[in-house]
C-alpha cells in the first residue's frame, strides 16, 4: 500500500477485528463446562459502583490482539475486564475480538483459570521460545501492563492475585481468599455455593454489603420481601390482594 500525504492513522490502515481470526478449530484451551460456568458467574456478579455496564467490557475467551508489529499474535484470556470503553448496544456491533490498536484501552484485570495443561505458562514459569510469541505472563505484565492478574486453581482451591508494581507483578496477600479493589469498590473472592445447578467453590465478586447477587438470587430476594410485606399486612388486618 502506498503512503498517503498526510499519512493515514493506524486505526485506518491496520487490520481490524473483521480482518483477524476470531476462532481456530481444534485450538487447545477452548473452554470446558467449568470455564463457561465460572466466566458466567464473574460477568453476572461484576457490578462495580464506579463504572456502569455501558462503559466496560467483560469478556471470556475473546481473542485479545496486543501487538501492532505482529498483528496475528493474540492471547485468549479465560476472562477479562476493560474499563472506560463502550459496550455494544446493537448485535451487529458485538466484538469478534478485542484489538488493542483499534480500541486504544488495555485490560484492567485478567483472570486465568488454571488447568494442568496451562499451569506453567499462566504462572510465568515458561521461557519464551526463539521466534515465538511471548508468554501470557509477558504479555500481561510487560506489554499490556494489566494492573491486576488473577489466577484461580480449582484443583487446589487456591486463589492467587498479582498486582503490577512498577514494572513487575507482585503477589498480593489474600486473607480468607479475598481481595478488594478500591478502583471498583468491589472485591473478588472464593465462594462456596451453587450456581447454574452446580455446587462448588467459585470465584465471585463481592461488595461492601456482601456477595453481589445473581439475577436468580435477586428474584428470590424480591419474592421473599414481597411475602414478608404481605404477611405484615395480613397481621394488620389488611388483605394484600385487595390493595389498590
Amino acid at each position: 500500500m502506498y503512503q498517503t500525504d498526510p499519512p493515514r492513522p493506524p486505526q485506518e490502515t491496520m487490520p481490524t477485528m473483521y480482518d483477524l481470526p476470531s476462532e481456530l478449530i481444534g485450538e487447545s484451551g477452548l473452554p470446558d463446562e467449568f470455564h463457561r460456568i465460572q466466566a458466567d458467574l464473574l460477568s453476572e456478579t461484576c457490578q462495580p459502583l464506579t463504572y456502569s455496564s455501558e462503559e466496560m467490557l467483560l469478556a471470556s475467551d475473546l481473542n485479545l490482539y496486543y501487538d501492532p508489529r505482529h498483528t496475528l499474535w493474540y492471547k485468549r484470556p479465560d476472562w477479562y475486564m476493560v474499563l472506560g470503553i463502550p459496550s455494544a448496544s446493537q448485535q451487529q456491533d458485538l466484538r469478534l475480538s478485542y484489538v488493542i490498536w483499534q480500541e486504544g484501552i488495555d485490560p484492567f484485570l485478567v483472570v486465568e483459570l488454571l488447568s494442568p495443561g496451562t499451569e506453567q505458562e499462566d504462572l510465568g514459569k515458561t521461557l519464551r521460545e526463539v521466534n515465538r510469541p511471548p508468554t501470557k505472563w509477558e504479555v500481561y505484565e510487560r506489554i499490556l501492563r494489566v494492573p491486576y492478574y488473577v489466577i484461580y486453581d480449582r484443583y487446589e482451591n487456591r486463589l492467587r492475585v498479582f498486582k503490577l508494581m512498577g514494572t513487575r507483578y507482585e503477589a498480593i496477600s489474600l486473607p480468607e481468599n479475598r481481595f478488594w479493589l478500591e478502583e471498583l469498590e468491589l472485591g473478588l473472592g472464593l465462594w462456596q455455593g451453587t450456581y447454574q445447578q452446580t455446587t462448588g467453590l467459585w470465584l465471585r465478586w463481592y461488595s461492601a454489603a456482601g456477595w453481589v447477587p445473581t439475577r436468580k438470587e435477586q428474584a428470590e430476594q424480591e419474592r421473599q420481601r414481597a411475602e414478608r410485606l404481605a404477611e405484615y399486612l395480613r397481621s394488620q388486618g389488611i388483605d394484600p390482594n385487595n390493595l389498590p
